[in-house]
């Protein structure tokens, strides 16, 4: 997100005068700047039925990946590189949402991203190579990068008074939809006689109906708190109609907390996404029946529905999050550990374990939240932790399946990811200390 653009007004006088604001209530039913209470349902449903699409295209992938390798002829480092695109396209399309928002308008891009979905999802189960299967699993994804990204865009804009509630209803929604794709994509998958393609291509109905409530707003381009509208300059005018001068922002890269955010975030997300791509074949490889392991990985990403309202309450009672950071990481440690010695005996301890310990994502966002004290300073550390975690976290998954390849066994996957929650608690302790990004900058 650009750092010198900032949001401006016009002030004219007369009766022909023009805001931007009546411009745009012309377009949607707002009156006296209330939208219409059947508007703001619309948008609540259109925001829960985006979420709910927002891991399924990853999570119904790990449920059938040895299906799809098989399929497709794919080795376990091509399967590797499948499971990094995630991360990878949530780092290089991420950024982008800002920009894409200010453009067209964050209901515009929401819209498109939820298109891009459903097409990818349709496209990819029938494309016939590897290839092509990663590049409409990457339309997919970008989709839901920008959606991601602009999901608390929209409910500034749309629900100023309401973003706790809103945020924990799309919070879970996305939970939910992520722990049923895992749950039933392999039963579907059974009740369409087996074939993998038809189990992949039901999740793009969901998709293709979560485009609907967002037309209404494709049209709108109302900024959102924190969201600059598009200028032709820099900066806005004053009432003097000179530029108004930019408050000092400081430089992220300087803060030892948002490099410790950074790789905090980063480290949790090769977790996650290790998991989602991963989890179901080792629990498959150790005799657990593709229906259980699927169940197994819904298990383990349901538990983020009840810990994503409770860590983050916790967390902002506490001037230090490292407790929190050292609880989820033993919990990953101990879930690792049961993977190595007994896989399928302790499957669902595993799980349970493995999901509490994925919950370090919700204590990153709240950290970043603490770790500046003003609006701006917020989203410079946002987009900085995000985008750099992101990119710290392709090579994890990538690194799994070429370990998984060449010693044809899940010891030292395994091992690697249990070693990569040490430097994560180390990360997470230093971005959990008392002070802010203007301490150190």
């Amino acid at each position: 997100m650009p750092d010198d653009e900032t949001q401006t007004s016009t002030l004219k006088s007369g009766p022909a005068a023009r805001t931007s604001h009546e411009l745009h209530a012309q377009r949607l039913p707002i009156a006296g700047g209330n939208p219409a209470p059947w508007l703001l349902r619309l948008i609540a449903v259109g925001l829960v039925l985006a979420a709910l699409n927002l891991r399924p295209a990853i999570t119904s992938l790990g449920a059938l990946l040895e299906e799809v390798r098989e399929g497709l002829h794919m080795s376990g480092s091509v399967a590797g590189v499948l499971t990094s695109v995630p991360p990878l396209c949530f780092a290089v399309f991420g950024v982008m949402a800002p920009r894409l928002a200010r453009r067209f308008g964050a209901g515009a891009v929401v819209c498109a991203g939820m298109a891009a979905i459903a097409a990818g999802l349709v496209i990819r189960p029938y494309i016939g190579s590897t290839a092509g299967f990663l590049a409409a699993s990457a339309l997919a994804l970008m989709g839901i990068a920008v959606s991601n990204i602009l999901m608390p865009v929209i409910v500034k804009r749309w629900f100023p008074d309401r973003v706790g509630t809103m945020t924990g209803l799309y919070s879970m929604a996305l939970a939910l939809g992520t722990a049923l794709a895992a749950a039933v994509t392999v039963p579907v998958t059974g009740a369409l006689g087996g074939d993998w393609q038809a189990g992949l291509l039901v999740w793009a109905v969901p998709a293709a109906l979560a485009v609907l409530p967002w037309i209404v707003l494709v049209r709108d381009r109302t900024p959102a708190p924190g969201l600059p509208a598009p200028t032709p300059a820099a900066s806005g005018p004053s009432v003097s109609g000179r530029a108004a001068p930019e408050a000092p922002t400081p430089r992220i890269t300087r803060s030892r907390t948002a490099w410790g955010l950074a790789c905090f975030f980063g480290l949790q997300a090769t977790a996650a996404y290790i998991t989602m791509g991963w989890m179901p074949q080792i629990f498959r490889d150790a005799g657990v029946s593709a229906g259980t392991a699927g169940l197994l990985l819904a298990v383990t990403m349901a538990m983020g529905v009840p810990l994503a309202f409770v860590i983050p309450r916790v967390a902002s009672r506490l001037k230090q999050q490292g407790p929190i950071v050292v609880v989820l990481g033993l919990c990953g440690l101990i879930g690792y550990g049961g993977l190595y010695l007994a896989p399928a005996a302790g499957a669902w301890a595993w799980a349970l374990l493995l999901g509490v310990a994925n919950c370090a994502f919700p204590l990153a966002l709240t950290m970043i939240g603490m770790r500046a004290r003003s609006g701006a300073g917020v989203v410079r550390l946002s987009a900085f932790a995000q985008s750099t975690g992101y990119l710290i976290s392709i090579p994890g998954p990538l690194l799994v399946g070429v370990l998984y390849q060449h010693s044809g066994g899940w010891g030292l996957p395994i091992a690697l990811m249990a070693g990569l929650m040490v430097p994560q608690m180390v990360a997470g302790i230093l971005a959990g200390r008392d002070r802010t990004i203007e301490d150190e900058c």
